[in-house]
């Protein structure tokens, strides 16, 4: 199952309505030479002293907390690119929005990243053999009580994919220089019942297509930014 930033129920809004507060183009990009292999392993394995910047959402759901683990996968091409997928419009919730593969633990899931594994396989066919896991961001809290893991991997660009139509309607890239770019990250306000919530989108044009980048997807995609920035 995809995993989302849930919205509330009442009041329904449409995210790409709500205007754009600010944006953070006066940050600076990440050095390229940072996306290749050996350095994305290094960091890894040597983390630099960094804070990741959005921990926790303003809770909005009254529920028990729930673990869960997704795979930001980083598909090693000439440019890289980061693997997201986007839902299919007849589902019941979260309708044709951008998400990373992933979902809630199993109790027999070894640890985040076999969970983020075994989503990525079962929504898109993404087979482990193609994936080097690399390590995992700070856990992300969202609003819907979701503690979910961030585990980034490498995958090899011989990968096949098999979309589960049911829960998936396409499965596509961004280059990694995109979205590491905060000129392209863009702060959202939106008040209801005088409660204030903030969310980052990043807007990717794929060709004839639109794709969406919000809520804890864009909030997960600014954290790997500061990490990979520091």
């Amino acid at each position: 199952m995809a995993f989302l930033l849930r919205v509330m129920a009442k009041p329904v809004f449409d995210p790409l309505q709500v205007p754009v507060d600010r944006i953070d183009n006066h940050l600076a990009v990440v050095p390229r030479d940072r996306f290749v292999a050996q350095a994305l392993e290094q960091r890894f394995a040597q983390p630099p002293n960094w804070q990741p910047e959005i921990l926790r959402e303003r809770k909005f759901m009254d529920r028990e907390p729930a673990n869960a683990a997704v795979l930001m996968g980083v598909v090693m091409r000439d440019q890289p690119t980061m693997l997201l997928t986007q839902r299919t419009e007849h589902m019941s919730t979260h309708a044709g929005q951008v998400a990373f593969a992933g979902g809630k633990c199993d109790a027999h899931d070894a640890d985040a990243a076999a969970t983020a594994l075994r989503e990525a396989y079962e929504e898109v066919g993404l087979e482990a053999k193609y994936v080097q896991v690399l390590g995992e961001l700070p856990t992300y809290v969202t609003g819907s009580a979701f503690h979910v893991t961030p585990v980034v991997a490498l995958i090899d660009p011989a990968m096949q994919l098999r979309i589960n139509t049911n829960e998936v309607a396409h499965a596509f890239e961004v280059p990694l220089a995109y979205l590491m770019n905060p000129a392209n990250h863009r702060w959202h306000v939106w008040e209801f019942e005088g409660v204030q919530r903030q969310w980052l989108s990043m807007p990717y044009q794929d060709g004839p297509d639109q794709r969406f980048i919000w809520g804890a997807t864009a909030g997960m995609l600014r954290n790997l930014y500061r990490f990979l920035q520091a």
